[in-house]
């Protein structure tokens, strides 16, 4: 009886350690999240394991290029993947499938350069000219025509987001830290 009731004593301390080290990792340094849908493809598929850094924005703000996990404006209980386009204070304009920022250091604009991650002849439709304020952001799916982002719903307000894609995770054979 003595040794039942040790091997469940040491099983216990086991979950209840385990359990102080997982929770606080899983919701204030990391968390996992499932790709759903195309709108991020080529960069990122249907059905992709991610793992989200949720403590880098707590010190540093979006940059241009990051792709963020969100809590969708429209419906908190829903989260997003998109890239950030456009930054607080910056306008950002949609015009002849092209997008064109305006802020202090380009106030006659320029054309936006997504070389590094989008395939060469992706356009971006949509009439759009939006100012965003300071703690709002821009943000794009990388699959375009399949998108439901900014352009449809608006700023992203800087408080809905959880974090940037820090590790593609799975499928193992495509596997990447950002």
């Amino acid at each position: 009886m003595l040794k039942v009731f040790s091997f469940i004593w040491e099983i216990a301390k086991i979950v209840v350690i385990s359990l102080a080290i997982i929770i606080p990792i899983r919701y204030y340094l990391i968390q996992p999240f499932f790709v759903r849908g195309a709108s991020m493809e080529p960069n990122f598929e249907n059905g992709q394991y991610l793992v989200i850094n949720e403590i880098g924005y707590r010190f540093d703000d979006p940059e241009r290029g990051d792709v963020v996990v969100f809590k969708y404006p429209l419906d908190p209980s829903q989260y997003y993947i998109k890239r950030v386009v456009g930054l607080p204070g910056e306008k950002i304009e949609i015009k002849d499938d092209l997008i064109f920022i305006y802020n202090s250091n380009s106030p006659e604009g320029m054309k936006l350069d997504e070389s590094n991650y989008l395939p060469e002849g992706r356009i971006t439709r949509g009439g759009i000219n939006v100012q965003l304020n300071n703690e709002e952001y821009f943000v794009l799916g990388d699959n375009r025509s399949a998108s439901s982002d900014s352009r449809k719903w608006g700023p992203l307000p800087k408080n809905n987001i959880i974090g940037r894609v820090w590790l593609r995770a799975w499928p193992f054979d495509s596997a990447k830290i950002f």
